[in-house]
């Protein structure tokens, strides 16, 4: 049979102009976002995670803008579970809903699921955190290598979170987090259809060096020095906000920080780039073809 409700799903880099396009989207099908941010979803992440402004939160409802404190545990996992809630609930009085994020694990989450991963003692997480804190990245790989090679030799090595979580589950069940992956990915009774947005390189460089620019007049090293003290939370390890700690405790001077910010949100991009077109299902359009987008939609 075949599903008369569609899940939009509206992805890319930071800075191509999803958040307008996604309006767009729901204006002309009387829907409602559904945002795969991991970081907007955080209220005290304003000026760093470039929000949709007041006045476009205003043009059509969104879910998942400012509900929830970066001082709450709060995962890819827990997200898919709560944001498949809203998208059910949309359902039942929309044919089309929007999802739109760049935060491609947010997106997996939606559209394929996760892991049934047990939970893991509370002591656990905390110990690793302070591990973080006192030896940082070095000793939780050398965690990892202790206690799991063969998956330290695959994940990101880079990426603290990433790290902590394989660590967690690894020392709460004894058994690698590889053990857990789902082998078959999540059915819904609606179809998906993946929009992917992109631009030539440089065009998208520009905006975004433009986009920081923008966001340090807005008040963006403010905002970091506010939020220094809570600089071990998760949700604060990420570009936009590291560079600046760093700054504060005299790595280097302002000017470094601004080209770093930069750099590494270019950087950032890429890896989104690459994350969603290893995905076939996305169709990819520049963020001004919304006309043609509508219609591959409707014929989805």
């Amino acid at each position: 049979m075949e599903h008369v409700k569609k899940l939009i799903v509206v992805v890319g880099p930071t800075a191509v102009g999803k958040t307008a396009v996604a309006i767009d989207l729901a204006k002309h099908f009387r829907t409602e976002i559904v945002s795969a941010d991991s970081r907007q979803i955080f209220r005290e992440l304003n000026i760093g995670t470039a929000k949709p402004s007041g006045a476009e939160l205003a043009q059509v409802p969104h879910h998942f803008i400012n509900t929830h404190s970066i001082q709450e545990a709060y995962d890819a996992a827990q997200y898919g579970h709560d944001a498949l809630e809203v998208i059910h609930r949309l359902f039942k009085r929309n044919n089309e809903v929007i999802l739109c994020g760049g935060s491609g694990l947010y997106v997996k989450a939606v559209c394929e699921g996760f892991d049934d991963i047990p939970e893991v003692p509370a002591q656990i997480r905390e110990e690793l955190s302070a591990t973080y804190e006192r030896g940082g990245i070095e000793a939780l790989q050398a965690l990892m290598m202790e206690h799991d090679p063969q998956l330290y030799a695959t994940i990101d090595q880079k990426n603290p979170h990433r790290l902590m979580r394989a660590l967690e589950v690894k020392l709460g069940t004894g058994l690698s987090i590889a053990s857990f992956r789902k082998k078959n990915t999540l059915q819904h009774p609606f179809t998906i259809v993946k929009i992917g947005l992109t631009l030539p390189r440089e065009i998208l460089y520009e905006r975004i060096d433009r986009r920081m620019d923008l966001m340090i007049e807005a008040g963006l090293f403010a905002e970091a020095e506010a939020l220094y003290p809570l600089r071990a939370i998760n949700a604060l390890q990420t570009v936009g906000y590291q560079e600046i700690f760093d700054f504060m405790e005299g790595q280097y001077d302002r000017e470094e920080a601004v080209r770093l910010l930069k750099r590494n949100s270019r950087r950032y991009a890429k890896r989104q780039l690459t994350w969603f077109t290893r995905d076939p299902q996305v169709q990819w359009f520049g963020p001004a073809e919304v006309e043609k987008i509508i219609e591959v939609v409707k014929n989805a």
